[in-house]
């Protein structure tokens, strides 16, 4: 984990789970998980608060992108700066999901079979 200022940068784990579907859903208005959540991979805390979370999706040309899902407002510089990061996060990792939509796709299918259980 990586702290800068206040703020922390971290991997997502498992047990961060619970607490990033309530974002997911408090943010879209749904009541379960859909592929819009994506798998998500990065997050940023102040103190023991997730403030936001990136997550790889499927983007609509069918290729692999990644969205921000917010807690709470951030300031725009604080929202650039962690799409920042997510964006060097993502294209230094090389893991199947970070490279190949298909393994994305399926791995995101059982993410929201998994959280909507």
């Amino acid at each position: 984990m990586e702290t800068i200022s206040q703020y922390q940068y971290s991997e997502v784990y498992i047990s961060d789970m619970v607490a990033l579907k309530k974002i997911f859903i408090q943010r879209t208005g749904t009541q379960k998980i859909t592929a819009g959540f994506g798998i998500p991979f990065l997050l940023i805390k102040k103190k023991n608060e997730i403030l936001a979370f990136a997550s790889l999706i499927i983007n609509e040309k069918g290729g692999i992108g990644f969205t921000i899902y917010e807690n709470r407002n951030l300031t725009s510089s604080e929202k650039k700066n962690f799409a920042l990061r997510a964006e060097v996060y993502s294209k230094k990792n090389s893991t199947p999901n970070f490279r190949n939509p298909e393994q994305l796709k399926s791995s995101i299918q059982r993410m929201i079979e998994w959280l909507n259980d």
